[in-house]
């Protein structure tokens, strides 16, 4: 579905919607719509409203690793720092059009000071690690440094975004 990508003013009630949907994508529109006190046909509508205006990239399941451990092992995540040689905008873009659509990268950042990208990466295991290195690293002449931190415990994930209102002066 094509996002029209609007500009929209952001109420109280359009807050509202965004936290509980953050909360659980999965609620019925009628549930949605009881839990922020407004009918369920305006409910649907300001939620189209929000998704049209690309507010709302998609919805998606939060899986839990450890759990799911048991039937796929715990892998190996980690968080990788990337040094181009060259930082043109050709070349950055370049570089996150070749990272960016694979499987094993879940989170792609364009970061400054210090490296140009950091990236949280997960493998099965250290030989997919090396797979994933060389297939996205070590292949691409541009890439001059890489640096791996990997995770031994996820403390926190939280894909959330605080939506606290922006003071109008």
């Amino acid at each position: 579905m094509p996002v029209i990508s609007q500009q929209i003013d952001l109420d109280a009630l359009d807050l509202a919607l965004l936290s509980r949907l953050q909360d659980d994508a999965s609620e019925s529109n009628q549930a949605l719509a009881k839990r922020v006190h407004i009918s369920a046909p305006t409910c649907l509508r300001r939620v189209k409203r929000l998704k049209d205006a690309g507010l709302i990239e998609r919805q998606i399941a939060v899986l839990d690793p450890d759990r799911l451990a048991s039937h796929l092992g715990h892998g190996l995540t980690a968080i990788v720092e990337i040094t181009l040689d060259r930082q043109d905008q050709e070349a950055l873009e370049a570089f996150e059009k070749r990272v960016a659509p694979d499987a094993a990268v879940q989170q792609c950042y364009r970061v400054s000071p210090g490296p140009d990208f950091v990236l949280v990466v997960h493998a099965a295991d250290m030989p997919g690690y090396l797979a994933l290195a060389q297939r996205l690293f070590t292949s691409d002449a541009n890439v001059r440094n890489v640096k791996t931190f990997f995770s031994v415990k996820r403390a926190k994930f939280e894909p959330r975004l605080p939506l606290a209102r922006k003071r109008k002066d």
